[in-house]
């Protein structure tokens, strides 16, 4: 039923236009952003859906806190928000399975929106063959962003570099030079996103999604790549003194902005700090993925809407998608969040080297693999940023002791 009430609302909307009879709505908005560019990008498609009549409530929680739990305390608690910021799949059909479901196949379709998706971006908003996600903002989460003017004065290329070993090869000379090499936060979500990027990058697309996909295969653990992942994870850890301890990722970035660091590899949501910064792509600073990488994880910030609401409420979130995904808006929206537009058609002028780059990267989809958020059973990735996390904060913690944890964890969880 409600497939067939978005399919009747569709036509029109992405233009802007309204279905007789419609009224404004005040929209709950749900999210976890908090960082000045993503506030800015927020109050992008605030601007676009004030222009359509509605109105925007905010429900903000902060980064890394469960916010699926608290959206779910929503839920059930009577509460729920209209739209909300969310990539787990299994938080979606739970809110099916409650009656808040919201297919978005048809209105997709009736808009012609496929077609200007990369392929990343297309698969990641779908849940058991469904659309059911409005993408906002295409990130890779791995990349390594680097201060040119460090790396000039240390007299290093990091643009050069083929492998992981030639960018640690490079570290004494970094360090003569009066230079951090590398600037690192440690937060469980810093170094839950850093090991699944390395995974990507050094055990390639198969391992990494043997063990971060829908279907884990344990013996994925026991991969010489995975084991190799650990031990590069380790001499990431080597790198964090205690100023890194529980530093947010922007103020690691902030690191790298200022000249004490040469670079951070972390997701290019980056840029949004160097942007904020008064700093230009390709002049102040570069942005590459990670030296020799086999492949990279991408992530797609996408939003929900919520079903079994009123035509007229209904309408709103769909005018809410259609600000989302307006070719203008995704290209001023990603220039104040960092991020690569979510459509190939956006405006030219919207995508700086950074951004062509991005999609440079994504042209090969053999080398793409998704965020485990919208792939893998939350209990289990929950299991592995907790062993990663006492990995990198034990020195003495063995790569063996590690990986027998995983499988014990995975003998309870999914086993």
């Amino acid at each position: 039923m409600m497939r067939t009430r978005i399919a009747l609302l569709a036509a029109g909307l992405l233009s802007g236009t309204c279905v007789p009879g419609a009224l404004a709505v005040d929209l709950v908005v749900y999210h976890s952003w908090s960082a000045a560019p993503e506030v800015a990008a927020l109050n992008v498609l605030r601007a676009g859906l004030e222009e359509k009549g509605h109105t925007w409530t905010d429900i903000a929680i902060p980064h890394n806190t469960g916010s699926n739990v608290n959206l779910m305390s929503l839920v059930t608690g009577g509460q729920p928000p209209n739209v909300f910021m969310e990539s787990n799949p299994g938080v979606y059909r739970d809110l099916a399975g409650m009656g808040f479901g919201a297919t978005l196949t048809d209105w997709y379709e009736e808009n012609g929106i496929l077609e200007h998706l990369p392929a990343s971006v297309a698969a990641s908003i779908r849940v058991d063959d469904e659309i059911v996600k409005v993408p906002t903002a295409l990130h890779i989460d791995g990349m390594l962003y680097y201060n040119m003017e460090v790396a000039e004065a240390a007299g290093v290329d990091p643009a050069a570099w083929t492998s992981l070993e030639e960018m640690f090869a490079d570290f004494d000379a970094i360090r003569e030079a009066g230079y951090d090499p590398l600037a690192v936060g440690s937060q469980p979500f810093q170094v839950g996103y850093l090991m699944h990027a390395l995974t990507a990058a050094i055990a390639g697309p198969d391992v990494y999604t043997r063990i971060y996909g829908a279907e884990v295969d344990p013996a994925a653990l026991d991969d010489p790549g995975f084991r190799q992942t650990l031990e590069t994870l380790r001499l990431f850890a080597n790198e964090a003194g205690p100023e890194a301890q529980n530093r947010p990722w922007n103020e690691t970035t902030n690191e790298v902005i200022t000249g004490n660091a040469l670079m951070q590899i972390h997701g290019d949501w980056m840029k949004g700090e160097w942007l904020a910064a008064g700093k230009t792509p390709g002049t102040d600073f570069g942005c590459i993925e990670i030296p020799g990488a086999q492949a990279v994880v991408v992530t797609v910030d996408a939003w929900g809407m919520l079903g079994g609401v009123p035509d007229d409420v209904m309408q709103a979130e769909l005018d809410f998608a259609s600000v989302v995904l307006d070719p203008e808006i995704q290209g001023a929206f990603s220039a104040e969040k960092g991020s690569t537009p979510v459509r190939l058609d956006a405006p030219e002028g919207s995508l700086d080297a950074c951004s062509q780059n991005v999609l440079q990267i994504l042209s090969d989809e053999a080398r793409q693999v998704q965020n485990p958020h919208n792939t893998a059973d939350a209990d289990w990735q929950n299991s592995i940023w907790d062993v990663v996390f006492n990995f990198w904060s034990e020195p003495n913690m063995t790569v063996d002791e590690a990986i027998e944890q995983m499988k014990s964890n995975y003998d309870t969880i999914l086993g």
